[in-house]
């Protein structure tokens, strides 16, 4: 396969590019991962790119002089969780005039939030698991009863599965709670979905081929995700065309109900009788060896080089 790059007037058009990843949040060691290879791409598609490890390895850099300070016309983001998925980098770039890669303010901080997140699939119409936000005031023998057996346990910002627990009784409730509650302030309890697992990219308003996730752990957790090699990856997943086709508009309107722009990844599971329900949506998804949207790019014949000059060309068009 021939190298993908960019014709020299493109590469004028994009100019200096800064790869931001890194960040003080619980992903930051996937961030790095997925920051090296964006950079990489980019610099292999001839695009003049640098990375900046936003807020430093020991977290002793201030973020906003780090940017402030630096030379770039425009950025490719690409740091996970609190921080730099959530708005907040999102806004810092705004306030200084730099284009930046994905979903604005508003949509970042949505996506990163699964309980407003839920609340607004919601009043959209738009299915997504029943849910209860507990917190240490909450029955919790109620949410059991409400709920079912067994129940997903999630901080509501945290991405990559981290703080995510399966429990099947009260006793692994309560412990779930703590754990999450140490994480993040805002815990929610949903029913557990016992159907198939998906996962949906959307890139510049299209969806990329779905993946069906099949692992031999309770759930597609962290480890399933950037660690195991026995997670498999199907593109041949059974659905028929129709079922494919009301997959990827439910995608979409997912997409477009948060306000998500250039590219996401949205998670779904189909509940026991097959009915597809949203779990979130991830406006920066990873790019890793192991990650799903590159591995879907490729499946309809995009390479990485190529994938990341797409995401990065809506910050010249905008």
């Amino acid at each position: 396969m021939t190298m993908f790059r960019v014709t020299a007037e493109e590469a004028r058009q994009l100019g200096r590019v800064a790869v931001i990843y890194g960040g003080l949040s619980s992903e930051r060691v996937v961030s790095l991962r997925s920051g090296a290879e964006v950079l990489a791409g980019l610099q292999r598609a001839g695009v003049d790119a640098f990375g900046i490890d936003l807020g430093g390895e020991n977290g002793d850099l201030n973020p906003v002089a780090q940017l402030s300070e630096a030379q770039f016309d425009r950025a490719f983001l690409i740091l996970h969780g609190p921080g730099g998925e959530d708005g907040t980098l999102q806004g810092v770039l705004e306030m200084l005039g730099k284009p930046y890669t994905g979903s604005g303010v508003a949509a970042s901080a949505l996506g990163m939030d699964k309980v407003r997140c839920k609340q607004l699939w919601t009043g959209a119409g738009l299915p997504t698991p029943e849910y209860v936000v507990i917190d240490e005031s909450t029955d919790l023998a109620v949410v059991g009863d409400k709920l079912g057996w067994p129940i997903f346990v999630k901080p509501a910002h945290e991405g990559s599965s981290i703080g995510i627990a399966k429990v099947t009784n009260l006793d692994e409730l309560h412990q779930a709670y703590e754990n999450a509650a140490k994480l993040d302030s805002l815990v929610l309890a949903e029913r557990w979905m016992s159907g198939s697992e998906f996962t949906v990219g959307v890139l510049n308003g299209e969806t990329l081929p779905a993946i069906k996730l099949e692992t031999t752990h309770d759930f597609y957790d962290f480890d399933a995700k950037y660690e195991a090699d026995d997670t498999r990856y199907l593109f041949e997943h059974g659905l028929s065309e129709q079922q494919e086709a009301e997959l990827n508009r439910l995608v979409i309107d997912a997409f477009n109900a948060v306000g998500c722009e250039g590219w996401s990844r949205v998670d779904l599971m189909q509940d026991g009788d097959g009915n597809f329900q949203l779990l979130e949506v991830n406006t920066a998804p990873g790019m890793t060896d192991h990650s799903l949207v590159p591995m879907a790019a490729r499946k309809k014949g995009i390479c990485f080089e190529q994938l990341v000059v797409e995401i990065l060309r809506p910050t010249v068009a905008g």
